[in-house]
């Protein structure tokens, strides 16, 4: 049309997360029982709440610094060390984010030219190949499902080896997994990090998960590859703060200096009165993290049993609170056809696992992050889909 505005046309390569929009087709449908969403079912503590409140009160109404505020750069430099480790300078080597989608906006923005390719290993949450394409850069699909969803150093070396005229800046790790709930030992981590440290890569770690770590501890790659690496954490899954929009970049101060360029233009800061709760969160919040982790290895425990009894493959659930299952024999569609047949007829919202990526294609997704009381309700309503198709395909 002659009189259509021009657009940046790499926003027309992009398309809403089909997470969403799935979850706001199947919300229509009365009495849904919906797992889809990544979001912690607890309330956020009453004391990080009662902190916010108290900012309110004080009149903290004003911007912060664009790194946020140094008392909670403190207490995440605190934090994050007693957790796993990992010693960052408060001062001038952590960002404090809105949320852990702009940290992992800004990681891939300040590190990517036109025409640079990324190594994003598959299957994986959605939000990072929308913003590699937004920056004018390519990714290179790491397709694990073969090896169980594990990322290996062999197919690290094979994916760059394939590619010899891209220009390869960075490799997306994300662990403890979305959508397949997979993640890394230290051993598994220290190989990886030898072929990363030869390739010379930016290594953006996204490890929001990392305190959904269940059967080992979590071990952040910036232990070993400190100086490439920019880290990714925030307080939605351990603390169940989703709606306060804090996360945390993590980087030596050379990079950060040039993340903070970015983070600025983007978002100017963090909320205040969120930054408030969060150093709440980070100073006296460490049990409200593991009463909600025992929590989420009880439910996974009783879904992972009740879809084996159902006769369904899964990936190992080693963490975060996904559990990614393969679509049954006996169902000859594709799995965003299974989700929808099993919303419509028996009430039960999934998602589908084409929108993660190579790999994820005869895969869906179910979110434990809801009541013990729901989930068994939803294994039931999953129970009877299985037996009516199963059976009619015999």
């Amino acid at each position: 049309m002659e009189n259509e505005r021009q657009i940046n046309q790499q926003v027309t390569k992009i398309a809403v997360s089909g997470i969403r929009q799935f979850d706001e087709a199947v919300s229509k449908i009365p009495d849904i029982l919906k797992l889809t969403l990544g979001e912690p079912d607890f309330n956020t503590p009453a004391h990080i709440k009662q902190a916010a409140i108290q900012a309110i009160n004080d009149n903290y109404s004003h911007y912060t610094g664009m790194a946020g505020l140094l008392e909670l750069r403190q207490a995440a430099s605190t934090y994050f060390e007693k957790l796993y480790g990992l010693k960052y300078a408060a001062e001038d080597e952590i960002l404090v984010t809105v949320g852990a989608t702009e940290a992992i906006a800004t990681a891939i923005t300040t590190v990517t030219n036109p025409g640079d390719a990324v190594l994003v290993p598959t299957p994986i949450f959605p939000a990072y190949l929308p913003l590699i394409t937004l920056n004018h850069a390519q990714p290179i699909f790491i397709d694990t499902s073969k090896n169980g969803f594990v990322l290996t150093p062999e197919m690290i070396k094979a994916a760059i080896a394939s590619h010899p005229d891209a220009h390869i800046t960075a490799i997306i790790l994300n662990y403890p997994s979305n959508p397949t709930g997979v993640t890394y030992d230290q051993n598994e981590i220290t190989a990886m990090a030898k072929v990363l440290k030869t390739a010379n890569l930016w290594v953006i770690s996204d490890e929001i998960y990392s305190s959904l770590t269940f059967d080992h501890d979590h071990f952040s790659i910036a232990n070993i590859l400190r100086d490439q690496t920019i880290l990714i954490n925030g307080l939605s899954k351990s603390h169940a703060m989703t709606g306060w929009r804090i996360g945390f970049l993590l980087a030596p101060r050379v990079i950060t200096d040039q993340l903070k360029k970015v983070h600025q233009y983007y978002v100017t800061a963090a909320t205040t009165i969120s930054q408030k709760a969060a150093v709440e969160a980070l100073t006296n919040g460490y049990e409200d993290t593991q009463t909600m982790k025992a929590e989420y290895i009880k439910r996974r425990n009783y879904c992972l049993a009740e879809i084996k009894k159902l006769g369904y493959e899964v990936a190992r659930p080693d963490g975060a609170f996904y559990l990614f299952i393969k679509l049954p024999n006996w169902f000859k569609g594709s799995a965003q056809e299974f989700t929808y047949q099993l919303a419509q007829e028996s009430k039960l919202a999934l998602i589908s696992g084409e929108g993660f990526g190579p790999g994820g294609e005869r895969y869906f997704r179910l979110s434990y992050a809801a009541s013990l009381a729901d989930l068994k309700k939803a294994m039931t309503r999953l129970g009877e889909f299985t037996q009516n198709h199963a059976t009619s395909k015999l």
